[in-house]
């Protein structure tokens, strides 16, 4: 199983970026799929997750959508008026519909907000 994460990069607070995540070896459409980072000195923390619906840490509600396209085994978060706080490395993360563990784990995208 793989998960290939990608979108990051460097943007001024306000701005917007979209990540994407690649899931291969894995039948997509029966996990859950999460969205998780970890800033510098910091614990790694939920970001967002899809399954039949969709959940997001305070901290992003309102301004990151997560979305998936089970055609392209692919899941998006998308990230709206960036804040410096928001700087971290964000992973991607697969969960087995019906469990509590997320089982699978990307390699992690930079994002860095300057303000």
């Amino acid at each position: 199983v793989q998960l290939q994460a990608c979108g990051g990069g460097l943007v001024q607070a306000g701005g917007s970026l979209r990540l994407s995540c690649a899931a291969s070896g894995l039948t997509f459409s029966v996990y859950n799929m999460g969205w998780f980072r970890q800033a510098p000195g910091k614990e790694r923390e939920f970001v967002a997750r899809i399954s039949s619906v969709t959940y997001y840490a305070d901290s992003v509600k309102g301004r990151f959508t997560i979305s998936r396209d089970n055609a392209k085994n692919t899941v998006y978060l998308q990230m709206n008026s960036l804040k410096p706080e928001d700087t971290a490395v964000y992973y991607c993360a697969a969960q087995r519909a019906g469990t509590s563990t997320y089982r699978y784990w990307g390699q992690g995208t930079l994002v860095t907000v300057s303000s």
